[in-house]
């Protein structure tokens, strides 16, 4: 039986993966975020996706596509975020910190937050919600990139149990280095990167089809007793007990 799966941040890398593996399963995909041209890019490669334009971070903007979306979502993939830090102009001052700090809190907490809070009432029974999270959330690297994380894993633990009475799970996928996406914008050195993958286990880099495959699990019938959880996609980079 076809879902309906809505992806966040669904236009490049990690986002893009996840809406063509449902796609390719036999779901109907919605892909949403704030650029409309690598929406159009990700729907054109798959009849099963369709683009919507959202700023996740903008009460408004997901009232207006709650409009647009289907009255059932069987799967939420919060997948809309990232390192703001990346785009600072440099300033050193305390209001420039501040004004940084909240873009990522904004980026990568409370759009996941409002989101689910915009589609509870539409979320399946027996469905799942999913984030992506980050290593930088445990290695307390990032700044507040990995604050906004471990953030989102602490309140999706509640989530879990706002949501658990109806059959539904909410995760966090957490990766760590992941090759072919645009998250680093252009700014991660040949010696980084050389590192990053030193740094795991199996000696390669993640790609976005590893992280695809994970969120795929927490939201497929074999997952449908794991909620609460971060899991983490990451090489062996960092390891658990």
């Amino acid at each position: 039986m076809s879902r309906t799966i809505l992806v966040t941040g669904g236009g490049t890398g990690i986002g893009r993966a996840v809406a063509h593996h449902f796609a390719d399963r036999g779901d109907e995909v919605v892909v949403t975020g704030r650029r409309p041209g690598p929406l159009k890019e990700t729907a054109a490669r798959h009849p099963a996706v369709r683009p919507l334009v959202c700023d996740h971070t903008d009460p408004q903007a997901l009232t207006a596509l709650l409009a647009e979306l289907p009255a059932r979502v069987d799967v939420l993939v919060n997948n809309a975020g990232g390192n703001t830090d990346l785009d600072s102009d440099g300033a050193g001052d305390l209001a420039s910190y501040a004004r940084e700090f909240r873009a990522n809190l904004d980026a990568n907490l409370l759009s996941a937050a409002l989101t689910t809070r915009a589609l509870e009432d539409r979320l399946a029974a027996g469905g799942a919600v999913v984030h992506i999270g980050s290593i930088a959330a445990d290695q307390g690297s990032g700044g507040a990139y990995g604050a906004a994380k471990a953030g989102l894993a602490s309140w999706n633990a509640g989530l879990s149990r706002d949501l658990g009475p109806r059959g539904i799970t909410a995760n966090v996928v957490s990766p760590g280095y992941i090759a072919g996406t645009d998250f680093f914008r252009d700014q991660l050195t040949d010696e980084r990167r050389d590192q990053l993958v030193t740094a795991s286990a199996v000696g390669r880099p993640g790609s976005v089809a590893d992280i695809a495959e994970a969120v795929a699990f927490l939201a497929s019938p074999a997952a449908r007793h794991i909620t609460g959880q971060v899991l983490n996609v990451n090489g062996g980079t960092r390891t658990t007990r």
